[in-house]
């Protein structure tokens, strides 16, 4: 993309309502723009990195044999009153009425309306396990919506249902979300520690939130640092493997981990002192165990292998994709702007004209931009006339990893200039290498 023909409103000033720096560089980098309290128009750049997190849920989703599907987000109220949820949810519940007179709302989570698919083709044991998910919108009607998409009224989310007949079954679905979330997560560049939760009105005995580590995190957490060195990194998961998937879940869970809901003092002294941290978590995830609460509710019975109909036992897992958006930026800055990591960034890198008009740099700059493009990576090209200083800046602001700097000066000497935006340090190199350079960082190296 040239940003000649892109919309990229960058703004220079931090606008008053900004409270947090995710909120503050979201805006400034005309990612979003409010459409009202809590609700958010996503621009160009930020509709990027949206599909980036996205596509990531979506791969690791179906690495562990998850099946998307896509279910709307206005529902039916009978269906939550079948659950008994209807009334029990609260006042964050978007209640509607259509012209007809019928009860509706705006859907905050899917459990009912999948319940009531599956209940409306699955008969049989044999058609088990299932594991059904999709992204949807949602919308939480909160009381005081703040920090941009941190906790915004709308929000983008993948949740999962997972279906199974025994609830030995189930917890191996539990823990096979554990394992695929810690993948998402990483790939993302984030470390997201799994941390002993409250169920809230989903309900379950068993859940764990994902929470990354933040100043501006909304829950206080308590936790043993050991866990801030586990990482998931490449191993090989088979995700039919109860042993392995257990496996991974007490390696992530054994130590203490828990947020303030449900924190236990005399345990956490056990923990050595030294080993002993107190910090702010922004949650961007949850997984539960509720067993047939909604099953026996709403009927959702399959025939076992005994000839007799059971209620399956279910789970639900969500990642708040919009809400990572905010994380990642909330982990990764610096004073001049957002340092998105590679795996989620709106382009590959940028390319930098120091003298647009110059016939030299002009040309060296579309070779690159071509050569960048063949490989299957986007590079963000600054062809404006803007003076070096406020493409430096943009290019800081928007936090793309890797810039290419090219100017008639290092071009006399047949380079161009590579820089990490995470570290700040330069390279000078010909531009065949540049590109070379970029393609190994992104596995595209021929």
């Amino acid at each position: 993309m040239r940003l000649s023909r892109y919309f990229l409103p960058v703004l220079k000033e931090t606008p008053a309502e900004a409270q947090i720096v995710s909120h503050r560089y979201m805006l400034r980098a005309g990612m979003i723009k409010q459409a009202q309290a809590g609700i958010y128009s996503w621009l160009p750049l930020g509709f990027k990195v949206l599909k980036n997190i996205e596509n990531i849920v979506h791969e690791e989703q179906q690495r562990a044999g998850h099946i998307p599907l896509l279910m709307p987000t206005l529902q039916s109220a009978d269906l939550w009153r079948e659950s008994g949820r209807y009334e029990a949810y609260g006042e964050e519940m978007l209640r509607i009425t259509d012209r007809h007179g019928r009860d509706m709302l705006y859907g905050p989570t899917n459990e009912e309306l999948v319940t009531d698919i599956f209940r409306s083709y699955v008969r049989s044991y044999k058609d088990l396990p299932l594991t059904l998910y999709h992204v949807q919108w949602k919308f939480r009607d909160e009381i005081r919506p703040r920090f941009g998409v941190m906790r915004g009224r709308e929000f983008y989310m993948k949740d999962g249902y997972n279906f199974d007949l025994t609830k030995e079954d189930a917890l191996h679905a539990y823990n096979r979300h554990l394992v695929s979330y810690l993948r998402t997560y990483e790939r993302m560049g984030l470390q997201a520690i799994p941390m002993r939760a409250d169920g809230g009105p989903i309900g379950g005995d068993y859940t764990h939130e994902f929470l990354v580590l933040a100043e501006t995190g909304e829950s206080e957490v308590f936790y043993d640092s050991e866990i801030t060195d586990l990482t998931f990194g490449d191993r090989a998961i088979d995700y039919d493997s109860v042993e392995q998937c257990q496996a991974v879940l007490e390696e992530f869970t054994s130590r203490y981990a828990r947020t303030d809901e449900t924190h236990d003092e005399a345990v956490f002294a056990q923990v050595p002192e030294e080993r002993r941290r107190t910090a702010r978590g922004i949650e961007v995830g949850q997984i539960f165990y509720f067993g047939t609460k909604y099953s026996e509710a709403m009927g959702a019975l399959v025939q076992g292998p005994d000839g007799k109909q059971v209620p399956v036992h279910m789970g639900s897992h969500g990642i708040g994709v919009s809400r990572l958006l905010g994380a990642i930026i909330e982990a990764s800055h610096d004073e001049k702007g957002i340092i998105w990591p590679e795996g989620v960034t709106p382009f590959h890198c940028g390319i930098v004209n120091l003298k647009q008009g110059d016939a030299e740099a002009d040309a060296a700059c579309e070779a690159l931009y071509a050569s960048i493009h063949a490989l299957g990576l986007e590079a963000l090209y600054d062809d404006t006339t803007e003076r070096a200083g406020g493409k430096f800046a943009t290019m800081d602001l928007i936090g793309l990893p890797w810039r290419i700097t090219v100017g008639p000066r290092g071009l006399k000497n047949g380079v161009v200039e590579v820089t990490c935006r995470r570290t700040g340090e330069s390279e000078e190199m010909p531009p065949e290498a540049a590109v070379l350079k970029i393609a190994q960082i992104y596995g595209k190296a021929k």
